[in-house]
C-alpha cells in the first residue's frame, strides 16, 4: 500500500513542481523590485522542466510518450477552452478597435453608481454564467468591459476580475445545463432539479456575504479585506486614479454588439455562438460608421486578439498533455487507494466523515487537473461508492462534488478560469486569486453544510429519485 501510494505521489510531482516554479520565480523577481515580476517568466516556459520529468517517469518508448502527450493537448475540453480564447480575445480587441469598450463604460458609469459597481459586476456574471451555464464564455463576454470599467474608475483590477471569476463560479456551479451539474448528478444518480435545490441553500449564504463584502469595498469601508493588494502582483498599470476615462459620450451603436452578448447569453445561447455574432455585429458596427476603420483594421484587431490569447492558449494545451501523462503514470491511481482504506474502516465511518472524504476527493482532483468537469469524473467512481455505502443522499453528493470542484476552480492560479481573466487584464493570475471571495466564501460555505448537516435530505428521498429513472449513466460533454 506505501508502495502505491509513493508511486501515485511521484507520478503527481511534476504539477506540484510546476506550482512551485510558478509561484518561486515570481517572488524572486518580486523581492529584486522587478517590474511585472511574475512576468519575467512565462508559465508556459516554466511548465517544460515539468513536462520533461513526467515524460521521464513515463516508461514507454519515446514515441509512446509522445502519442500520450498529443492526447491529453488535443483533448476535446482543451480544444474547446483554446477556440474561447481565441474568440474572446478577437471580440475583446475588435469592440475596443470600434470605440465599443469605451462607449460601454461610460455607458456603465452614467446607470450604476461607483459604490455598487462591483456587487453590479459580480450579479451580472452570475446571471449570465447561470444562464449559459459555462464560467470561461461569462469571463469572456464580460472581461473587456470590467477592464475598461476598473481603468475608468480606478478601481483594483485584481479586485475587479476576481468578482468577475466569482459571478461566474456561482453560474457554472448552479446552472442546470453547466458540465459540472451534469456530470455530477448523471455520476450519482439524481435530478439536476434536485442536485440545484440543495446547492442553492448553501450556495446563497455565500453570495450574500459576498455582495455585502463587495458593498463594503465600494464604499471604501472595507479596505482590509484587499488581500493581496499590497503584495506586488499586480502589474504597475493597475490605476490608481480615480478620474473618469476621456471619452466624453457615449455612443449608443458602439454599445450595441456588447449589449447583444449579453442579451443572447442570458437566452442560454452557446459561447460560440454568441462570440461569433458579437464579432460579426462589432465589425459591420464599425465598417458602417466609422470611415476610418476598414477591413484591414478588422483583420488586424482579430489577429491582435488571437496575439493576446497565445501565452494562455499555449499553456493550456501544454497543461492537457502533462495531466495525460500523469494519469498514464498512474497519479490519480491514489482515488482508488483512499476509497479501499475508507472501505475497510465503514463501520468506523460516519455520514458526516462520508461526505467530508467526498469533498476532498473533489478537492484535490481539480488541483491536480485544473478542470472541474474533468475532477468531477475523474474522482466519481470513488464518490459515488463513498455516497451509496454511507448512505449519502444523491443529490447531496452530487451538490458536494460541484461545490468543491468549482470553489477550487475559482482560485486555482492555473486554472483556465483565472489565466484567462488575467490575460484580458494584463496581470499576474495570483494578484487575482485572493479577490475571488466567492469561491472562498463557498468552499466556507460547503465545510459548515457538511459540519451542521444541512440542507436536510433522506437517503429513500435519493433511493426514490433513482427508482423514477434518474440511474448513473455514462456522462456525455454537452459544452
Amino acid at each position: 500500500m506505501r508502495s502505491k501510494i509513493l508511486s501515485s505521489l511521484l507520478a503527481l510531482s511534476p504539477l506540484m513542481i510546476f506550482f512551485i516554479l510558478f509561484i518561486g520565480t515570481g517572488v524572486y523577481f518580486s523581492l529584486q523590485a522587478q517590474v511585472n515580476a511574475f512576468y519575467q517568466v512565462s508559465a508556459s516556459v516554466i511548465i517544460l522542466p515539468s513536462i520533461i520529468i513526467a515524460m521521464l517517469l513515463t516508461r514507454k518508448p519515446f514515441q509512446k510518450k509522445l502519442n500520450i502527450f498529443l492526447e491529453g493537448a488535443r483533448d476535446n475540453n482543451i480544444i474547446i477552452m483554446c477556440l474561447i480564447y481565441l474568440l474572446a480575445g478577437a471580440f475583446s480587441t475588435v469592440l475596443q478597435g470600434i470605440g465599443g469598450v469605451s462607449s460601454v463604460v461610460n455607458f456603465a458609469l452614467n446607470l450604476v453608481p461607483q459604490q455598487i459597481i462591483l456587487p453590479t459586476l459580480f450579479l451580472m456574471s452570475a446571471a449570465i454564467s447561470t444562464a449559459m451555464g459555462t464560467s470561461m464564455g461569462t469571463i469572456a463576454a464580460i472581461g473587456p468591459i470590467a477592464v475598461g470599467i476598473a481603468t475608468s474608475m480606478g478601481l483594483p483590477l485584481p479586485l475587479t476580475m476576481g468578482t468577475i471569476i466569482g459571478g461566474a463560479m456561482f453560474g457554472d456551479n448552479l446552472s442546470m445545463i453547466s458540465d459540472t451539474s451534469i456530470a455530477a448528478t448523471q455520476i450519482h444518480g439524481c435530478s439536476v432539479y434536485e442536485k440545484f435545490k440543495n446547492n442553492l441553500i448553501i450556495a446563497l449564504p455565500a453570495m450574500g456575504v459576498t455582495l455585502i463584502v463587495l458593498t463594503l469595498l465600494g464604499f471604501g469601508l472595507g479596505s482590509e479585506f484587499g488581500l493581496g493588494l499590497e503584495l506586488g502582483l499586480s502589474s504597475p498599470e493597475t490605476p490608481t486614479s480615480t478620474a473618469l476615462c476621456p471619452v466624453a459620450e457615449c455612443k449608443i451603436m458602439q454599445c450595441l454588439p456588447y449589449l447583444a452578448v449579453l442579451c443572447l447569453a442570458l437566452t442560454g445561447c452557446n459561447v460560440f455562438l454568441v462570440l461569433i455574432f458579437g464579432i460579426l455585429l462589432a465589425a459591420g458596427i464599425g465598417l458602417w460608421t466609422l470611415p476610418s476603420y476598414s477591413l484591414i483594421s478588422l483583420a488586424k484587431n482579430i489577429f491582435d486578439g488571437y496575439n493576446s490569447m497565445s501565452e494562455i492558449l499555449i499553456l493550456s494545451i501544454l497543461m492537457g498533455g502533462l495531466g495525460e501523462l500523469m494519469k498514464t503514470n498512474g497519479g490519480f491511481e491514489i482515488f482508488n487507494i483512499l476509497l479501499n482504506a475508507l472501505s475497510r474502516s465503514k463501520e468506523k465511518m460516519s455520514r458526516r466523515t462520508a461526505e467530508s472524504a467526498i469533498a476532498s476527493i473533489t478537492s484535490f482532483s481539480d488541483i491536480c487537473t485544473a478542470n472541474n468537469t474533468v475532477a468531477i469524473i475523474l474522482s466519481g467512481k470513488a464518490t459515488h461508492s463513498i455516497a451509496q455505502q454511507y448512505k449519502v443522499p444523491a443529490a447531496r453528493a452530487a451538490t458536494l462534488v460541484d461545490i468543491f470542484s468549482c470553489t477550487f476552480q475559482g482560485i486555482l492560479p492555473y486554472s483556465a478560469q483565472v489565466l484567462m481573466a488575467g490575460s484580458l487584464a494584463g496581470i499576474s493570475p495570483l494578484a487575482i486569486v485572493p479577490n475571488v471571495y466567492y469561491c472562498f466564501l463557498l468552499g466556507v460555505a460547503g465545510i459548515a453544510a457538511i459540519v451542521v448537516q444541512l440542507p436536510k435530505v433522506s437517503f429513500k428521498t435519493a433511493n426514490a429519485e433513482i427508482d423514477n429513472g434518474y440511474e448513473t449513466n455514462n456522462y456525455e460533454s454537452t459544452q
